[in-house]
């Protein structure tokens, strides 16, 4: 598996490695409609449905989720770090839903009933499932009949411009997460399990201004976050060189999106 795999208790014990990543990633890119905006505009629901969202991390998505789904929804938060959990149900506990629910466990053995929601959502969580479709089938039996699944993740190529200088860790030269569960295994692994899954590509460009943020944001996870200092001191000559290439800022590609699938009604 991918190296963002590793050391998951101290990535995700609290939501500030993942905040430093999200600096980054949404900070700098530019996109007509905001990220989590766009994510729930692929959420087809009606007022009163059941939705379970699977590490559902902080639950920053919410906060923007609630201006375009309808009201009174029954929302489970579920997630496997009972401090992302305690931090998400805080957070919703001020939004308007009908109910807010939570639970800690694993996404490959989910403790709900076969056909007991009307929508699941797994927002860039199954790089860090060792047996992914063994969580894709858990996804499809607690869906009802015609209900939907929605996955988002990364490309091998997103931010490919900044992951070439995480080499001086012994990294590969692209996007992590894509590696262990990127667009194309997403559709893939969807498709095989409920016979349909549409892929949509979010539209965004991405110009990085802040080398800080690049360092803060790739030495959030292995192997970076226990790089040996010649390893760091050469990963910042090696952003500053980027930075300078680029008269203080760099164009970085964007590749993240979303599948859609839908259980059989």
């Amino acid at each position: 598996m991918s190296q963002i795999t590793q050391g998951m208790d101290r990535q995700y014990s609290d939501s500030e490695k993942l905040a430093a990543r999200a600096r980054l990633s949404g900070g700098f890119s530019k996109a007509e409609v905001p990220w989590f905006t766009w994510v729930a505009q692929h959420v087809s629901v009606s007022t009163g449905a059941k939705i379970l969202d699977i590490g559902c991390g902080p639950a920053w998505f919410w906060q923007e989720a609630v201006s375009v789904l309808p009201n009174g929804l029954d929302v489970t938060l579920f997630d496997q770090s009972p401090g992302m959990v305690a931090e998400a149900e805080t957070r919703c506990r001020a939004l308007p839903f009908a109910s807010i629910s939570t639970q800690v466990g694993d996404a490959t053995s989910l403790p709900f009933a076969d056909e007991s929601c009307d929508a699941l959502i797994a927002m860039h969580m199954l790089y860090h499932v060792k047996d992914q479709a063994a969580a894709i089938a858990e996804f499809h039996r607690v869906l009802k009949p015609g209900g939907t699944l929605l996955v988002t993740t990364n490309g091998r190529n997103n931010m490919a411009e900044l992951y070439a200088l995480t080499t001086v860790f012994g990294s590969a030269p692209h996007d992590p997460a894509g590696d262990a569960f990127g667009l194309d295994r997403a559709e893939h692994l969807l498709k095989a399990q409920f016979g349909n899954a549409e892929l949509k590509i979010y539209p965004a460009t991405m110009r990085v201004t802040d080398p800080e943020v690049v360092y803060l944001a790739m030495t959030s996870y292995p192997p970076g976050d226990t790089a040996p200092p010649d390893q760091q001191a050469a990963f910042r000559a090696a952003i500053h060189s980027a930075f300078d290439a680029g008269n203080g800022a760099v164009d970085v590609t964007k590749e993240v999106g979303l599948v859609v699938s839908r259980k059989a009604a």
